[in-house]
């Protein structure tokens, strides 16, 4: 059992998401960092689907009523066991506070513990989904979270792993500033001017979260009047409202949409780390 001290501004249960409901209109919401999870999973030996929680800016602080072993990984953050910092693979003992600290770059820490969090899934996931209000409920001080039943591995064998020795241990990628994103263009880019999305950087807006990335910048030119019945939308499609600033749709997005498409971000990953004022540009992809 875990006690939630500090849950931090927005923290989630998080896993891989629930695929393949969107006919439903069930997003797949899931990690927005789904590598940084499946890497604290495999850090602890847990399978890609445990799931564990996703922090937002500010981390959390959690009681560990029973021993056990703990890995973070996304955002850059201090983190502390007892007050003392520690990295990497963590062993916690009976009583000892975890402290998840601020991010001080990106935005969203993940913590996997071995065995996972144990909540009841919704259509296959455990994943809280902000827009829709599926799954568990977000974190506040005083609740309590259980623990799955560990792995075949140990935590003592989990402890033992360093991430060279398993290919299965994602690297962790650097933290950036400026972003540049690969695009599947269409399915509605003849709704706009030649090639202005690829010309001119874009700011991540404050206003961005879980359901999508709002930029800021040159406004996108229509040669088309007039509005669409609703279509499907999945994960990364860039979306121009009528003031022509694109919208990425993120984990939480709606299944449809009534605005235009220009295209579809080919790894939406890095926008679950990108600060407000991160600048954003984007390629074609053949």
């Amino acid at each position: 059992m875990i006690t939630v001290v500090r849950a931090g501004p927005l923290t989630t249960i998080q896993d891989q998401g629930r695929p393949g409901y969107a006919h439903l209109g069930v997003p797949r919401s899931g990690a927005l960092d789904s590598r940084a999870l499946r890497r604290a999973n495999a850090m602890v030996g847990n399978p890609a689907s445990a799931a564990g929680l996703e922090t937002t800016l500010m981390g959390c602080a959690l009681r560990f009523e029973e021993p056990a072993v703990v890995a973070v990984t996304g955002a850059a953050a201090i983190v502390k066991l007892d007050k003392v910092p520690v990295d990497g693979l963590i062993e916690v003992g009976a009583g000892s506070l975890l402290d998840v600290g601020r991010a001080t770059r990106g935005v969203r820490s993940y913590v996997a513990v071995c065995g996972g969090l144990d909540v009841e899934p919704v259509l296959g996931s455990r994943a809280t989904d902000t827009l829709s209000g599926l799954g568990p409920a977000r974190l506040t001080d005083g609740m309590t979270l259980s623990v799955g039943r560990p792995p075949a591995a140990s935590p003592e064998a989990a402890v033992s792993l360093e991430p060279d020795d398993s290919p299965e241990i994602e690297d962790q990628p650097e933290i950036a500033d400026e972003l540049d994103l690969g695009v599947w263009i269409g399915p509605r880019d003849d709704w706009f001017s030649g090639s202005e999305l690829f010309d001119t950087p874009y700011r991540v807006s404050p206003m961005s979260n879980r359901i999508g990335c709002r930029l800021s910048g040159a406004a996108l030119t229509r040669t088309r009047a007039g509005e669409l019945p609703p279509e499907g939308v999945v994960l990364g499609a860039i979306q121009v409202p009528v003031d022509g600033q694109p919208l990425i749709f993120l984990a939480d997005h709606p299944t449809t949409g009534g605005y235009p498409v220009i295209g579809v971000v080919d790894d939406v990953n890095a926008l679950a780390q990108a600060r407000p004022g991160s600048t954003v540009r984007f390629h074609a992809l053949d």
